[in-house]
């Protein structure tokens, strides 16, 4: 990782690591929310924080589409990575692959993965 020591307008101290890539996952309206964020909250984000070089992660849940359009997603997830090479690292190890499989048995239809480079 490349340690930052400033961003236009904001000076950070030299121990701040440059994250450069994240997962975002946006989750549609499960038919039993009750039940998804039971088994996300207490499941799901567990194993994502066991992901190898993880260095942060967030997580939310939509409340309403500001722009007057449909409200298609439920929960958005978004994890940060010091490159793309560490994100493919991370879900290549048994925790990568757990939390994958998992997302596979609680994702309800249409929900998507999304790589995304962060700009400089």
């Amino acid at each position: 990782m490349t340690p930052v020591a400033t961003l236009p307008g904001r000076p950070f101290p030299p121990t701040v690591r440059r994250m450069t890539v994240k997962l975002v996952v946006l989750y549609t309206h499960p038919d039993d929310a009750e039940a998804f964020d039971r088994h996300y909250l207490d499941v799901h984000m567990p194993l994502v924080g066991q992901i190898p070089g993880l260095l942060r992660a967030e997580a939310a849940q939509v409340v309403t589409a500001l722009d007057g359009g449909e409200h298609t997603y439920y929960r958005i997830t978004e994890l940060y990575f010091a490159s793309q090479a560490a994100l493919g690292a991370a879900f290549s190890s048994a925790e990568g692959k757990a939390t994958a499989a998992d997302y596979q048995t609680i994702a309800p239809p249409g929900s998507r993965m999304f790589v995304a480079v962060l700009d400089d």
